[in-house]
């Protein structure tokens, strides 16, 4: 998709009602206690965007990610001083954009399944390495918690994590696997029962 096409009349249109939608799946998140601690919590939001990137491209994945985090910037206040919403932002596009980007090139069930696993292994890494060096360091500051203390959450679940490193290999890993599963799951029973409505 050419930058002129992506920035017409009625794909920005389309971009700024799949954000709002996205936005607002972005409030109906859940945890999932029996893999990770109840601050990590999985959210449907990226469904829209990769319904948006599918139809649009992977330059409109990555407007309709950063437009969701605004408005949930705008809306929501920051607990980590807009460090979470930056990494949300990141780990997103690890996987909508490279999706995006082989399913726009070539748009067949085999390409749609080729790029959500590209994105979701890219997904992974980007949370591992966000989470590692971003995320937990953050929260720690951010709550006044101790790292031990998050460790020590991760530890109540699985009981061989004892530092940061293996909370976000048993951990967060899992958890961010599950949210590509589901998601990606969704995205594929989903877009093309959509798609003609983001082409009119």
């Amino acid at each position: 998709m050419t930058t002129r096409k992506v920035f017409n009349i009625k794909t920005m249109a389309r971009i700024a009602i799949l954000a709002v939608i996205a936005f607002i799946l972005m409030y109906f998140d859940f945890p999932i206690p029996f893999i990770a601690p109840g601050f990590y919590k999985i959210d449907l939001s990226e469904v829209a965007v990769l319904v948006g990137g599918f139809s649009l491209g992977p330059l409109a994945a990555m407007l309709i990610e950063g437009l969701k985090i605004i408005l949930y910037m705008l809306f929501k206040p920051t607990t980590t001083a807009y460090v979470g919403e930056f990494a949300n932002f990141i780990i997103g596009c690890a996987l909508v954009i490279p999706a995006s980007a082989i399913y726009f090139k070539n748009k067949s069930k085999k390409s749609a399944l080729l790029g959500l696993v590209v994105g979701g292994i890219a997904m992974l890494i980007a949370g591992l390495l966000m989470n590692y060096f971003v995320l937990i360091p953050a929260y720690s500051f951010f709550f006044n918690m101790d790292l031990n203390m998050i460790v020590d959450m991760g530890h109540a679940i699985v009981p061989f994590i004892n530092d940061k490193l293996t909370f976000v290999l048993f951990a967060t890993t899992p958890f961010n696997l599950v949210k590509v599963i589901v998601v990606s799951g969704l995205t594929m029973l989903l877009y093309k029962h959509i798609s003609p409505l983001l082409k009119k």
